[in-house]
């Protein structure tokens, strides 16, 4: 027995087919705007025609592609799916034998195949892709990237509190430097400087240093003009901010959590948005294609017009509750967790429903 019949090979081409013509033909338009809206820029930044095709369009194209996926197979799946409807093809499988969840496989089949493309370029493919947008845009766009942090404070180590008041990355040195070392929550040691120099890979300079060792009641002390010592950071995380999440791959999204946590640093949120969107934006596509079919599967007066209405209504309330439940999250009022799937717990149970209501 073949596992994929004539009939699923033609709805697993029209499902491919409007889809990728979908996205060719917004994100056509997209940069058409987006050009309209930068040329500006382009042109008082002196930008060249090579950066601006090979390094901003190049990488804009997968970066919003994948960003707005899961929209462009709900709209795809509506929009082909009403046409059969209205030609009458949907009743013509039924009327053949083919149930209805028959019909479902090749949907989600294509669904699967555009998941799993998604998981892969959003966790391998984009994030090299969006750094490169994003240094093109602090170049030649608006400039975001700081060189200069303050009141930085982190845990490097299990028990280790580092604290610097000011950083300046352009000549790596720090002022008002301090390192507090804890044991069962006791002051053992305090290690403060006047100014501090990154060297290399972990070595730092201290310069006009205090150390002191703490033993019950007694204090010893030590004090220095310069002092070169170990400590498990680099200049480069002080100035890591939350667009930066989406320039890491899974591995080193993961690595940087792990890290972070250990660290006690807690205004990660955004990077665990980004971490719970590489898993959920796959997922999505199966709840949209589930959807699109339920919804768009019968001929109703109004055709493919009101389908699509319909379809246009609920992007427009998945991505604002998407939106919304996200700033949520960067607020603390939510987990990333639930910031992040809950669009897709709610849209599921939508989808169950008109899937249990659609005439088979």
């Amino acid at each position: 027995m073949k596992l994929f019949s004539r009939i699923d090979w033609y709805i697993i081409k029209k499902f491919l087919g409007t889809f990728f013509f979908s996205i060719v033909l917004i994100l056509s338009i997209a940069i058409v705007f987006d050009l309209t809206e930068k040329l500006d820029d382009f042109f008082d930044s002196n930008a060249p025609l090579r950066a601006i095709v090979f390094e901003y369009y190049l990488n804009f194209i997968p970066y919003y592609m994948n960003m707005f996926a899961p929209l462009f197979i709900f709209i795809s799946v509506i929009f082909f799916t009403s046409k059969m409807a209205t030609n009458s093809e949907i009743i013509a499988m039924l009327a053949g034998g083919m149930s209805f969840r028959r019909i479902m496989f090749p949907y989600f089949f294509s669904a699967f195949l555009l998941g799993v493309g998604s998981f892969l370029m959003g966790g391998y493919v984009i994030p090299p892709a969006s750094k490169g947008l994003l240094d093109f845009e602090n170049k030649y766009v608006k400039r975001f990237k700081t060189e200069h942090a303050r009141n930085v404070q982190m845990e490097v180590e299990p028990g280790v509190i580092l604290y610097i008041e000011s950083y300046q990355i352009r000549t790596n040195r720090g002022y008002r430097f301090s390192l507090e070392k804890f044991e069962d929550k006791t002051l053992v040691s305090r290690l403060t400087a006047e100014r501090v120099e990154w060297v290399s890979d972990y070595v730092w300079q201290l310069e006009k240093y205090v150390l002191r060792e703490f033993d019950g009641m007694r204090e010893h002390l030590v004090r220095g003009a310069k002092m070169d010592t170990t400590i498990m950071v680099q200049p480069s995380e002080f100035f890591i901010t939350s667009q930066e999440a989406t320039q890491m791959t899974n591995p080193e999204l993961t690595n940087y959590l792990e890290k972070q946590a250990q660290r006690g640093v807690g205004n990660i949120q955004a990077f665990k948005n980004e971490f719970h969107k590489r898993f959920a934006s796959p997922i999505a596509a199966f709840i949209m294609t589930l959807i699109g079919v339920s919804l768009s599967s019968r001929k109703v007066r109004g055709g493919m017009g009101l389908h699509m209405g319909l379809g246009i209504a609920l992007t427009a309330i998945y991505i604002l509750f998407s939106t919304v439940s996200t700033s949520f999250s960067v607020n603390g009022s939510m987990s990333p967790f639930m910031a992040v799937w809950m669009p897709n717990f709610v849209f599921l149970l939508i989808g169950m429903a008109l899937y249990w209501r659609t005439p088979k």
